[in-house]
């Protein structure tokens, strides 16, 4: 039988490349890759910690919200309740239960190159589709079934993204053919955030980071450093840190 693995995606920063914000100049698609075992158990940490600090589970974790205190996490601008909150977050974050691949685009160095007609979102998914099959391929495990879990957005925005899906699957990428992606890539599944999907927040807190470290590798990061080692790693480099161009 076949194992079943989850690849979760979720964006940091927006596609327009027309008018952007010249502070924040990146565009990061980022995937959380587990296995339902990793799954099951980065679950019930998530969910203990909601009930630690909030009674209840359905409290969706939001990179943004947390960092602003806001949309129900008033409570950390207590800074002792905001320490240990943190403190047990990282801890979880810290373990060895995901592995991340990643894909950021300067969208200055990009216009020059390339224009603003392009759809940088595409561009993204294929570069995280084409090393996750490197990555499941590196474990030796071709009896996996990969579903991909991505948060709903709007109809025409979901079209899109499906369309590149479905896309990608039927022309593979320069490095892998389709017949590769489609031996691990089984499903599609789109989910309101409302829905409560642990894995989508993971990758949303996950997300922020990388895509401040990409933005100034010198700046102080200590929640990325707290996730390097979940990066995939090909050959001591990190390969599930795509920067493009």
């Amino acid at each position: 039988m076949k194992e079943t693995y989850y690849i979760f995606l979720d964006e940091c920063g927006d596609q327009d490349l027309t008018s952007f914000d010249p502070s924040f100049p990146i565009f990061t698609l980022c995937g959380v890759i587990m296995s339902q075992n990793q799954l099951n158990e980065i679950n019930k940490l998530i969910n203990k910690l909601k009930y630690e600090f909030w009674g209840k589970q359905k409290i969706i974790l939001h990179s943004r919200d947390i960092r602003k205190c806001q949309n129900g996490f008033e409570c950390l601008f207590d800074l002792s309740i905001k320490q240990q909150f943190y403190e047990m977050l990282d801890s979880i974050l810290a373990q060895d239960s995901y592995t991340v691949i990643s894909c950021s685009i300067l969208k200055e160095p990009y216009i020059r190159l390339y224009g603003k007609l392009h759809d940088v979102y595409g561009l993204s998914l294929s570069f995280i589709m084409e090393r996750t099959v490197f990555y499941l391929d590196k474990m030796n495990r071709g009896n996996i079934n990969l579903i991909v879990n991505v948060e709903k957005r709007g109809k025409k925005e979901d079209k899109r993204l499906l369309d590149y899906y479905n896309q990608l699957l039927d022309r593979g990428t320069y490095w892998v053919t389709p017949k590769r992606i489609k031996d691990y890539f089984k499903s599609f599944e789109m989910h309101w955030k409302k829905e409560d999907i642990i894995g989508l927040q993971i990758a949303d807190l996950v997300a922020y980071p990388i895509t401040r470290y990409v933005l100034d590798k010198q700046a102080v990061n200590k929640a990325y450093n707290i996730i390097e080692n979940n990066i995939y790693k090909e050959n001591g480099k990190l390969y599930g840190l795509k920067v493009f161009p």
